[in-house]
């Protein structure tokens, strides 16, 4: 599904489902609720998936173009050992947050179904769009949302 379009959530600023509490690689818990104020781009992925792969250069470089504007890219993996995470990134370093999912009981409750799966939060922490597959997110398409709940 590359070049996929975000679709708008069904119920426009839904509220994110709340079960994202996670740790990260270095065993800190990141919940977020604590992020409000910035617009984020919670991106669910695994090591084995080779669309996953392929979109993480661009999703650091979308980090690195809009995160002094109150942006935030941050990329759950599903069930895999902080390890093998580590071993990807030697390959392909990225400058944002990874979250580990180790039950994978995060993504259920955002109904993940397919990886990679994008979800755009505003900064009030309302749900705005969702993408399924994988995202050329150097295309402006994909970044006019993120643009637009920036102003």
């Amino acid at each position: 599904m590359a070049g996929s379009d975000w679709k708008s959530y069904s119920t426009p600023g839904g509220q994110a489902p709340q079960a994202l509490s996670l740790a990260d690689l270095a065993g800190k818990t990141v919940d977020l609720k604590s992020l409000k104020g910035q617009v984020v781009l919670l991106n669910f992925w695994a090591t084995w998936c080779e669309p996953c792969r392929d979109e993480m250069p661009a999703m650091n470089r979308l980090q690195q173009k809009f995160g002094a504007r109150g942006f935030k890219v941050i990329a759950v993996n599903l069930g895999e050992s902080r390890g093998r995470i580590e071993q990807f990134l030697r390959t392909t370093p990225v400058d944002f947050l990874i979250l580990r999912d180790d039950d994978s009981s995060v993504s259920k409750a955002w109904r993940v179904r397919v990886l990679p799966a994008s979800f755009l939060v505003d900064r009030n922490g309302m749900l705005r769009y969702q993408l399924v597959g994988e995202a050329k997110w150097d295309e402006p398409s994909l970044q006019a949302p993120i643009l637009e709940l920036l102003k």
